[in-house]
């Protein structure tokens, strides 16, 4: 029979930050980190700040907008359409009826 082959122990790697928030952040360089703030910033004004802001002017504009206004508008929509998207569900936009309906 052959012999039996020693056990051999499995130790996992252990990290050097060791799950440390404050460790992970040093070990990260400062250049990285503002890139990292940066894309942030820049993906909260794309995704919510402007469409936000587009949505309370369009509300605001509708129905006063002349031609090139509501073309500029339409160009932004197609532009911030992410953004757009992601508030769509969360906000009515329907004009306010002309009183109580009849039966």
């Amino acid at each position: 029979m052959l012999p039996m082959p020693a056990t051999i122990a499995f130790f996992p790697p252990r990290l050097p930050f060791a799950l440390d928030p404050a460790a992970l952040l040093q070990s990260i360089p400062s250049e990285t980190l503002l890139v990292l703030g940066l894309y942030a910033v820049l993906a909260g004004a794309y995704l919510v700040v402007v469409p936000l802001l587009l949505y309370a002017w369009m509300q605001r504009r509708w129905t006063v907008m002349g031609k090139f206004e509501r073309t500029f508008v339409y160009g932004l929509v197609f532009l911030f359409f992410p953004g757009l998207l992601l508030f769509a569900p969360f906000l009515n936009f329907r004009m306010a009826g002309q009183g109580a309906a009849r039966s």
